[in-house]
């Protein structure tokens, strides 16, 4: 461990017709999957040259040789559960290893920055939870200086309410938390005007 803070990067195996369904059903499976490879490309990107550690969490296996070079990141598979169960669990093996501070993202905001992952680091010195809003209602950025196991159980996941009922567990735990600027996750056709 060479920081104290650690990226968790949340990707899906770019495999034709297991990426970007609600996109392929308007642009088709291969459009899709060339969409994903982009955005995965783009997150590849604003994290290489971060000062934090970085982990891969595959979703199916993990891909050895490919665009998430050894050099720059570790690498591990996603447990089983449900979305929140599989982020806890990558949160508390952060955690395990010793990081003080962790931001979770995916692998489907295009206007996602280094500076704004970076920032989030920045203010987990300050509070117990970071989140960037993603305009659909999610969050494409959860950032924790503890665990907050609150956050991740009985949520409706891939629904509107997912922000809101977070920040409302956060307020009914009393913890401190800030949000990041609100940003586009790309899941349909409409949200690709924000990667040209």
């Amino acid at each position: 461990m060479k920081h104290k803070k650690l990226l968790i990067i949340f990707v899906k195996n770019p495999v034709a017709g297991k990426v970007k369904t609600r996109l392929a059903a308007t642009i088709g499976v291969q459009g899709a999957l060339d969409i994903y490879v982009r955005l995965l490309d783009h997150t590849k990107n604003l994290s290489m040259g971060l000062s934090c550690d970085k982990v891969v969490f595959y979703a199916d296996y993990i891909n050895k040789d490919d665009l998430w070079g050894d050099n720059y990141f570790q690498k591990q598979l996603q447990p089983d559960g449900d979305l929140g169960a599989r982020m806890f669990q990558a949160f508390l093996w952060g955690f395990g290893q010793g990081y003080q501070f962790i931001s979770i993202i995916g692998s489907d905001c295009y206007q996602l920055t280094s500076e704004i992952v970076m920032s989030s680091f920045t203010l987990l010195e300050k509070h117990s939870c970071v989140l960037g809003p993603s305009l659909d209602g999610g969050y494409y950025l959860l950032g924790m200086s503890t665990p907050i196991t609150d956050l991740f159980c009985n949520m409706p996941w891939s629904t509107p309410a997912v922000l809101d009922q977070t920040i409302k567990r956060l307020e009914a735990l009393q913890l401190s938390y800030t949000l990041l600027d609100a940003l586009t996750d790309v899941d349909e056709e409409k949200d690709l005007t924000t990667m040209s």
